[in-house]
């Protein structure tokens, strides 16, 4: 089983956070070890890249741009322990970035993987029918060669293919290393998350099934979990939800389409916000929840909120059993608790971190579950139902 580099986490401790299983990645037709980066547009790349030092704790480590030969865009990466955000946003009239913000706003173009083998990805994606917007090709500077590719996935998504194994840079290519530009108190945490744990991506009504195949076909992917009909249902609103994963569950993809209800539901809202399919949501794998909610509340980032009946119901103890926090505690943060088979979960969800109502972001924290909160969707489809009608898009 190949184990990836992850800065100063161990393999165990990655496993712990986002519920890795054994898998033979010698045996994948296209091996992927892990998510490279999380890659998004943003009207206004420099005050995000801010954002996400201040709000999220995250570290500045590289940049792109005008000043280091690159005259079309500002490009910042940055990290949180296995988790990279590069955020991209366009500097001349004229960029393709900046038309793709205007069809979509601030939002993710790009879910890059790391792979072991660039060109046995792309030959087995194009067996298989796949798009192929970029052909495996090398950059090089004097920090050493990146094999590169490219896939075309829901709406205007790409998989970036990356293998770094001949790299020792900051990122890639072209960027230059950076410190942060914000200053965190001496008592802040060394990181508020540890890792991507999961992507969800919305998709148009009849989709859900056509990328769940895609993504079995062209990647290899397996099944993981499946919610249909009441699992994701209020009053109002439905949706349905398959997630698909690599072999060792490091990468994991959800994919909902909206489900005839008597409302919008979700799904629908962001399809027409965002102008089509897209990436929804991300899942922030974190070890301490509590601390990393308070310090983002702290920065300003906002939570659905959970009214008090969730934690009142005595059904709520019975069906969690013991879990590291007390249920007051839960309470006090609006925190989401849900077990499974395998063990249980605490999560929260941030209100749309943009102007739209599109993207926004989960905080996970794993203790033995493989799951995605099943007992908590009614309570949380409630809750973002309560902020569409604020909206006046429900």
């Amino acid at each position: 089983m190949t184990k990836p580099a992850l800065d100063d986490l161990s393999y165990d401790q990655l496993r712990q956070l986002v519920g890795l299983v054994d898998h033979d990645i010698s045996a994948d037709p296209f091996p992927v070890t892990g998510l490279d980066a999380v890659v998004f547009t943003a009207g206004n790349a420099t005050q995000t890249a801010w954002f996400y030092q201040a709000a999220f704790g995250m570290d500045l480590v590289a940049y792109s741009g005008p000043e280091t030969g690159n005259p079309d865009h500002k490009s910042f990466v940055l990290r949180s322990g296995a988790a990279r955000f590069v955020i991209n946003g366009g500097v001349r009239p004229d960029s393709p970035l900046l038309d793709h913000h205007r069809r979509h706003g601030d939002g993710v173009t790009d879910l890059a993987l790391a792979v072991s083998d660039v060109d046995k990805c792309v030959e087995h994606a194009r067996a298989q029918g796949a798009a192929i917007l970029e052909e495996p090709h090398d950059v090089s500077d004097a920090d050493g060669t990146v094999r590169l590719a490219a896939l075309a996935t829901y709406g205007e998504t790409r998989h970036t293919l990356v293998d770094r194994s001949r790299y020792s840079g900051p990122y890639l290519p072209g960027y230059q290393a950076r410190q942060n530009t914000v200053t965190r108190p001496p008592d802040a945490p060394k990181r508020l998350f540890q890792a991507v744990d999961h992507c969800v991506g919305n998709v148009e009504l009849g989709k859900m099934d056509y990328w769940v195949d895609w993504y079995h076909r062209v990647m290899g992917f397996v099944n993981m979990a499946e919610f249909i009909g009441d699992d994701i249902a209020t009053e109002y609103s439905a949706l349905m939800s398959k997630v698909v994963s690599n072999g060792n569950h490091r990468v994991k993809f959800p994919l909902n389409e909206p489900a005839v209800a008597k409302k919008k539901s979700q799904i629908d809202e962001y399809l027409e916000f965002y102008g089509g399919p897209g990436c929804q949501h991300i899942a922030l794998a974190t070890s301490d929840i509590v601390a990393t909610v308070s310090a983002m509340r702290a920065a300003g980032v906002e939570f659905l909120d959970t009214p008090d009946s969730y934690y009142d119901d005595p059904e709520l103890a019975r069906r969690i059993g013991e879990v590291r926090l007390p249920i007051q505690t839960l309470k006090q943060h609006r925190i989401l608790v849900d077990r499974d088979e395998d063990g249980y979960l605490l999560q929260i969800f941030t209100k749309p971190i943009g102007d739209r109502p599109t993207v926004f972001f989960e905080l996970i924290e794993r203790h033995g579950s493989l799951g995605f909160g099943k007992g908590n969707f009614k309570a949380l489809f409630e809750a973002i139902e309560r902020e569409q009608e604020r909206r006046g898009n429900l």
